[in-house]
């Protein structure tokens, strides 16, 4: 137990099959695991999931957070055997999570039909690029591909340079959590009917749902959103400003909040300028009130900026870096931040697990399996009667 004062989480006695790979289908699992939920990885025998590899710098430590609360078993989905193990799991758990191309789990003899034939109840959550239906369906999809198809790219960087994209993999996150909020609705849904049901997330759908009223600006008056950099066009005052010793962001875009910024500059007749009186009117003129508010800040620290902003009841904060973070006192009160105690990484921290509920709350309870099907005995053994020698066969065909 890492964390969570050894309360069972809200999904304490749910089943998970995790079957899908690298972000999509393995973070969803991560949420569902975080919420007290039973997660089996299936893993293909050797390197199993590729995340495994996965990240920055010398250590590989990416694995350490989305396997986090999981258990591995091996099993060779492209062999008959393999898929027969992967069938009987599956007809012993609440949901099951894949993010192979549309059409795969089919041509294994694992379609929905097939599964909800043995396990009427199954939620089945299917991660994909596309969805599973329509003329793009069977297009190979990640994360990227969705953040430009839902717009997201189109609309952030610099007007005068290509799209960029978030330093994290904002497009597959989504998709997962989306699947992860489609299961607890299926589950909502289950106990009222007893029926399992498939849960569809797209990536290109799940950027799609995050994008406001770009669709509607469009439909409505022809208007375009743009990549305009730092800041969202019309909504001022609302940028990162620079310091004497770094950057701070202020958002006093609200009328009232913009009254208090001008008292906490010194300026408090600019809040009855015409050309800053109200929300459109600050917009009109945000490029020139951005201006103002830098040549401001350039002349104080953050300390003393983040001073007058708290003084005045300003929304407004540092950009955090790692080392902020783990010095800020916010985020030790609430443990937002936890030690994972690890035989391989002495002093590992990750994020805690969120949200948090406060009969049922989520934790990390265990660390990422370091060995792929570390739990073959263990689940083969309870779940599915296999014995020691039926293991050891097993894994000498290469099946698990």
């Amino acid at each position: 137990m890492i964390a969570g004062g050894g309360q069972a989480g809200a999904l304490d006695g749910i089943r998970v099959i995790e079957m899908g790979q690298l972000i999509a289908g393995p973070f969803c699992g991560q949420l569902l695991g975080d919420m007290g939920a039973e997660v089996i990885k299936i893993e293909p025998p050797g390197k199993g999931d590729p995340m495994r590899d996965w990240g920055r710098g010398e250590y590989r430590l990416w694995w350490e957070v989305v396997a986090r609360n999981k258990k591995s078993v091996s099993a060779n989905l492209r062999v008959p055997e393999g898929q027969e193990l992967a069938r009987k799991l599956i007809a012993k758990a609440d949901i099951l999570i894949e993010n192979f191309r549309p059409g795969t789990l089919e041509k294994w003899g694992l379609s929905p039909e097939t599964l909800h034939a043995e396990n009427p109840g199954l939620i089945i959550v299917r991660v994909s690029g596309y969805g599973q239906t329509g003329p793009y369906s069977d297009r190979a999809g990640f994360g990227g591909i969705g953040e430009a198809m839902g717009g997201w790219r189109n609309i952030v960087g610099d007007p005068d340079r290509p799209p960029s994209r978030m330093g994290v993999s904002i497009g597959d996150s989504l998709a997962a959590t989306y699947g992860c909020m489609g299961a607890l609705a299926a589950l909502h849904h289950r106990d009222k009917t007893g029926e399992g049901q498939v849960v569809d997330s797209a990536l290109y759908e799940a950027v799609l749902q995050v994008m406001e009223s770009l669709v509607p600006d469009y439909s409505i008056m022809g208007y375009v959103r743009e990549r305009s950099g730092s800041f969202l066009p019309g909504i001022a005052p609302s940028n990162v400003y620079p310091c004497k010793d770094g950057d701070y962001l202020i958002g006093a875009n609200q009328d009232s909040v913009f009254g208090r910024l001008c008292e906490a500059m010194g300026e408090p007749e600019l809040a009855s300028d015409p050309r800053y009186v109200d929300h459109i009117a600050r917009g009109r003129h945000q490029i020139e009130l951005d201006a103002r508010i830098a040549d401001w800040t350039r002349g104080h620290t953050i300390d003393e900026v983040e001073a007058l902003m708290i003084k005045h009841s300003i929304p407004a904060g540092r950009v955090y870096t790692p080392a902020d973070m783990l010095e800020d006192p916010q985020f030790a009160a609430r443990d937002a931040i936890v030690d994972v105690p690890h035989p391989k990484w002495n002093g590992l921290k990750m994020q805690n697990a969120f949200p948090r509920l406060s009969k049922t709350p989520s934790a990390i309870r265990s660390i990422a399996p370091q060995i792929v099907g570390q739990d073959n005995e263990a689940i083969y053994g309870s779940l599915l009667g296999l014995g020691s020698e039926q293991l050891a066969e097993l894994a000498a065909r290469n099946v698990i």
